[in-house]
């Protein structure tokens, strides 16, 4: 049967934060006054993850931390093979795992970036709030180690996806895209109307103009 598991809301989030994943890579890899787009591509980043963080709390049944974040109990069952279908439902234990992984690092991507200077033309906005060492750790961590790990995640988790595709004929991608999942047995469904739409597109406004409030704030 078909359940709603993935609400719209949640699905912009993630092909919003892929898109703007790709244009941090692209941007950095270019350098140059692609920076620009780089910065924005960053800030678009912090609010996506700002949002999701409300979201979590507020957002559809299978969206929300409280569902997805998998006990030690849990963890240990689905690793011996004995995961109970509820836990399966949304995020698996594992993926779980990896999903607060990708948003714990992008913060911490996000957040050193804001610290980097390349000493030639780009520099963050928090450069001249912090001092020089923090600057020069900000800056290692994001160019070399932060950005690695990113991408690391990234093929981990395209990696899982063809593995359920093609071992376990489980496709990941299209519940992302139409929301619904088809399961064995009856699991609640998230609430994905227009109300529960409408108090997200609220969510971001009020995330974007947070970040863009403080973006001028520290530029000003």
């Amino acid at each position: 049967m078909l359940v709603r598991v993935w609400d719209a809301p949640t699905r912009l989030f993630h092909w919003a934060l892929a898109f703007c994943f790709v244009g941090l890579v692209v941007t950095s890899q270019v350098g140059g006054m692609a920076m620009v787009w780089h910065f924005r591509f960053g800030y678009g980043v912090l609010t996506l993850l700002l949002f999701r963080m409300v979201w979590g709390l507020l957002g559809g049944h299978w969206s929300r931390f409280s569902t997805f974040v998998p006990s030690p109990s849990g963890l240990w069952r689905y690793l011996q093979g004995r995961g109970q279908a509820p836990e399966c439902v949304g995020h698996n234990p594992l993926g779980a795992l990896s999903v607060l992984a990708m948003l714990l690092f992008l913060f911490m991507q996000v957040a050193s970036g804001l610290m980097s200077d390349d000493e030639i033309a780009t520099a963050g906005p928090l450069v001249r709030l912090v001092s020089s060492s923090w600057v020069s750790n900000a800056t290692y961590y994001h160019k070399d180690i932060g950005k690695l790990i990113l991408l690391g995640l990234v093929v981990l988790h395209l990696a899982a996806i063809a593995f359920y595709h093609f071992r376990k004929q489980e496709n990941l991608v299209k519940p992302m895209i139409t929301g619904d999942k088809s399961l064995a047995s009856l699991a609640q469904g998230a609430r994905d109307g227009w109300p529960e739409r409408r108090r997200a597109t609220l969510i971001f406004l009020l995330c974007a103009a947070a970040v863009s409030s403080a973006v001028i704030a520290l530029n000003g």
